[in-house]
Order: C-alpha cells, then structure tokens, then sequence
C-alpha cells in the first residue's frame, strides 16, 4: 500500500510575518535583560505582544497597533542607551511587518 504523499503547506504572508515578528521580539527580549527606569513598561508590552502571537490568526492591524505602542514605551523610556536599542527594535518590528512570501 502506498502511503499518502504529505500536501505542502502554502506559506502566505501572514505567515512569514508573524515569523519575523517573533523573531524580533526575541532579539528585544534579549536586549532587556538587565533592567532600567521605566522597564516595566517594555515587559509589560512583550507580555501584551506574546499573547497576540499566541492567536492562530493575524490581523495586521492589530500589529501595527502594538508597533504604535511600542513606540510610546520608548518615549517614555528615560535610559538614552536604551531608548536606542528600542528604537532599532521599532524599525526592525516595521520592516517585519512588511514581509512577503519569496515568490519563485
């Protein structure tokens, strides 16, 4: 008996940018670890931003609302050193949700 041959997966590019997105998020996750004047701020964001990854589907307003967020934390974000790692987490979080499937 032949064994059914496993469908492919369509990737799509929600995919592909929820990949990123988490991506990103643990390269910010990282970059947090020691703490500093208003980090509960940030933790409390990655909190928020964990649990919206956590759904199966992905809304991208919902992203782009997080992105808004998160550039509010940084804002209020007194650390200058740190303010500029958020920042480049910011741009990295844009550039993520910009992200198509690889056409062929």
């Amino acid at each position: 008996m032949m064994a059914k041959k496993a469908e492919k997966r369509v990737i799509t590019d929600a995919d592909v940018k929820k990949k990123a997105v988490k991506l990103v998020i643990a390269h910010l996750k990282r970059k947090i670890s020691k703490d500093f004047i208003g980090s509960e701020h940030i933790k409390n964001w990655i909190t928020e931003m964990d649990e919206l990854l956590k759904k199966p589907e992905f809304n991208l307003i919902e992203y782009i609302d997080m992105r808004k967020r998160l550039n509010d934390v940084i804002e209020r974000t007194i650390d200058e050193e740190m303010r500029f790692k958020l920042r480049d987490s910011w741009y990295s979080l844009g550039k993520a949700l910009d992200k198509k499937v690889k056409r062929e």
